[in-house]
């Protein structure tokens, strides 16, 4: 008897990534007692593209956990406007989770991440270099704490809002 190809193993269900709010703060003390240095980002995400997976592994790389706070869809429809977000929260947070760089994705609601933040106590703050020379929600705290604001650079022409423009001027094609 012939044995078939050999399978290959899948990674852990992404799904498993995602932490509910409530579970987080337990979870985020263990981690400090273990001594894990936490980085902390958060946004919509909308349309995940290249210029997100770049940002989060460069975010990544400046601790042992990284931890995405990501706008619940009423939270994300509020900043961004009607007819977004384009995917729900859990397709997004599922998406992010798939990446090996993300360690964690937390939903939460509020326009801003300042209670996620007090929650995570991360050590590394992390936001897009749009965000220089603005205050970024959550710096003092951080700061407070002994921890650091970083900002990373953008890949030029990438963003969600970018790509949903250029999927407007797409017409259907009839078959």
């Amino acid at each position: 008897m012939r044995a078939g190809p050999k399978r290959t193993r899948l990674p852990e269900d992404p799904a498993k990534k995602i932490i509910p709010r409530r579970a987080s703060t337990a979870l985020f003390s263990r981690l400090r007692r273990q001594g894990k240095k936490i980085v902390f980002t958060n946004g919509c995400f909308d349309i995940l593209h290249a210029g997100h997976a770049r940002y989060l592994r460069e975010a990544a790389a400046l601790g042992d956990v990284l931890v995405v706070g990501l706008n619940s869809d009423a939270s994300a429809r509020r900043l961004k406007g009607e007819g977004r977000p384009v995917q729900t929260a859990r397709d997004r947070a599922y998406l992010l989770a798939s990446l090996a760089c993300v360690s964690c994705v937390v939903v939460f609601s509020e326009d801003t991440p300042a209670a996620l933040i007090q929650e995570v106590v991360p050590h590394v703050l992390v936001k897009g270099d749009d965000w220089k020379g603005r205050t970024i929600v959550g710096s003092d705290f951080v700061r407070s704490r002994g921890g650091s604001v970083r900002t990373i650079r953008f890949l030029p022409g990438r963003s969600t809002t970018s790509i949903l423009r250029r999927a407007g001027k797409v017409k259907e094609r009839r078959s």
